[in-house]
């Protein structure tokens, strides 16, 4: 009954008095809520204000992933707005199918149709498909709403009974949260990833998403696993079929930066810490090539278990942040202390990689004060509970 109801409520906001009370909505400030809800309620009915409102609230929050331009046309759910993919992941996505030459895309699962809005976007057909009633009509009124309604089709229906052999490739995002919150067995994602796998291998190309968590050993052989940071924060991995079997991939947004293999290299050696200090991309980790980049900067570990490389020479790398390192320590709380007064330091930035020492404690503790900046890093050096201080590294002037 309450999807019902939910989907009633949300078809009274494509009515025109539903846009215009969206359109009026566009500023509003959450915190004055009550009063503009009674307001509008003097010439609207309360179930549209209520629905007007919390869209509204929705579109706000949407903004981060999906840009204004598009956030304050669409529609979206709250479980749409959290689990969607970002746009400049689900951009490069598209693009990805596109040059694999792919035309015609069934989207299984697809949410309020975020990647269906990129896929079109480039040009290809989309088939997009949702079992809830509520998400497939969000989806619907989505890709008329951004002018894409000539090139996907919106289905509700069950993906497990969606006929996909007319479509050149199939794209999968199967739901990774439940009644409890996130899921981390990938036989419990909806529908399993199994089954995802099986409707990957019949198709020519499929690109499957998964949580950037998931473990190496359970990416199938015939699979490409690419790993997708955007400003820095890893959003994705997934699975590619019909490219190239067995590699791995990191992708760096928004620059495109990619770093693949499909023999990866052996761990690098241990070995003391240089002038530098580089923290590679999150997708560089979990795509399991700390070693590639270790080999770029003809650097070493810190610590056989840290994704921390060091070298004596600053060379630039799109896959690392570079630091440049003052001082190395025991970890001694007073110490580090001592050490930041005298260098009059009051804008501390704490990182910590193998430490159970929280940040905010560690500022807390050391009370910084000054007109200068570091950046601290708690770590183990050889196995030592370490703090490493130092500032990011200038890029090297280019060689003429």
């Amino acid at each position: 009954m309450g999807r019902v109801t939910d989907l009633a409520a949300f078809s009274s906001l494509l009515t025109d008095e539903g846009r215009g009370l969206l359109a009026d909505l566009r500023h509003y400030d959450p915190a004055q809520e009550l009063a503009v809800a009674s307001r509008l309620r003097r010439d609207h009915p309360a179930e549209l204000v209520s629905a007007a409102l919390g869209q509204a609230r929705l579109r706000q929050r949407a903004v981060a992933k999906f840009g204004a331009d598009d956030a304050y046309r669409m529609f979206f759910t709250p479980n749409g707005v959290e689990q969607s993919t970002r746009a400049s992941v689900a951009r490069h996505r598209a693009a990805s199918f596109a040059r694999l030459g792919v035309r015609r895309v069934a989207d299984l699962c697809c949410g309020i149709g975020g990647d269906a809005v990129a896929l079109a976007r480039a040009g290809i057909a989309v088939l997009a498909v949702d079992r809830d009633p509520l998400t497939a009509a969000v989806a619907r009124a989505n890709v008329e709403a951004l002018g894409i309604a000539d090139l996907v089709e919106v289905r509700c229906a069950d993906v497990t009974e969606v006929d996909t052999s007319a479509y050149d490739a199939v794209f999968v995002d199967p739901a990774r949260r439940g009644g409890r919150g996130r899921i981390f067995d990938p036989e419990a994602y909806s529908p399993p990833l199994s089954w995802a796998v099986d409707a990957a291998r019949r198709a020519p190309h499929a690109a499957l998403k998964v949580a950037p968590g998931i473990p190496h050993e359970v990416v199938p052989p015939e699979a490409e696993a690419e790993w997708i940071s955007d400003g820095g924060d890893v959003k994705e991995a997934v699975l590619w079929f019909g490219t190239a079997p067995g590699s791995v991939r990191a992708t760096l947004l928004p620059s495109g930066a990619a770093l693949a293999t499909s023999a990866p290299l052996p761990a690098p050696p241990v070995r003391g810490v240089g002038r530098y200090l580089y923290e590679p991309d999150g997708a560089v980790i979990r795509a399991h090539l700390v070693a590639e980049v270790a080999a770029r900067l003809d650097g070493g570990l810190v610590d056989e278990t840290i994704a921390y490389v060091t070298a004596d020479e600053l060379r630039p790398t799109p896959y690392a942040a570079a630091y440049e390192i003052t001082d190395e320590l025991p970890f001694n709380l007073k110490r580090l202390k001592a050490l930041l007064r005298e260098r009059e330091v009051g804008t501390l930035t704490v990182k910590k990689r193998g430490s159970a020492v929280e940040p905010e404690e560690v500022r807390r503790r050391v009370k910084p004060k000054g007109p200068h900046a570091a950046t601290v890093f708690l770590t183990r050096v050889a196995g030592a509970p370490t703090m490493l201080v130092g500032r990011p590294a200038a890029a090297p002037a280019e060689r003429g």
